[in-house]
């Protein structure tokens, strides 16, 4: 699913790029790296001594052979389409790095809290925690049901007040 930020974006793939290595760098960044292969982008940097890589899967260009309303496009027009939605994703990614980079800086979460789940871990053969872990925690909610939410603001149950 498409989001809405940035989707009117006039800023280039490679200005968000470029400003995703300098946001990393100013936040101390010791390493930064960037490649693609085939539908999907990689931002790689260390910071802390942490290996950190986000994986940006960019829209397929199939899906913009038709407008919204089912009408078929130009190859021109599908491919104007197409980049925009690349500006857009590319957009969002600078925004989440940078918005958690800040998020560390200004103590209101730890570096594990925050990247945890876009870090490399050693002795994994390369695989983040989140591609350790995302797959068990679909099992986990079809296998029980999650607590209240609430619950963990005390550590326990909460009643509803109709005992």
């Amino acid at each position: 699913m498409a989001g809405q930020y940035a989707q009117n974006t006039e800023v280039s793939a490679d200005r968000s790029r470029a400003e995703i290595e300098k946001t990393v760098s100013k936040y101390g960044a010791t390493e930064y790296g960037y490649g693609w292969q085939g539908g999907q982008a990689v931002i790689m940097f260390t910071l802390s001594d942490r290996q950190m890589r986000f994986i940006l899967h960019l829209p397929d260009r199939e899906g913009f052979r038709l407008t919204p309303t089912g009408r078929a496009r130009t190859a021109t027009s599908a491919t104007e389409a197409w980049e925009q939605a690349c500006k857009a994703s590319w957009r969002s990614l600078a925004l989440v790095i940078k918005a958690k980079l800040e998020a560390v800086a200004a103590d209101i979460v730890t570096l594990e809290q925050e990247f945890a789940m876009h870090m490399v871990i050693p002795g994994t053969g390369g695989r983040t925690l989140g591609e350790m872990v995302i797959p068990s925690i679909a099992s986990a909610y079809a296998e029980g049901s999650p607590a209240p939410i609430l619950s963990a603001l005390t550590g326990r149950e909460l009643t509803t007040g109709k005992d």
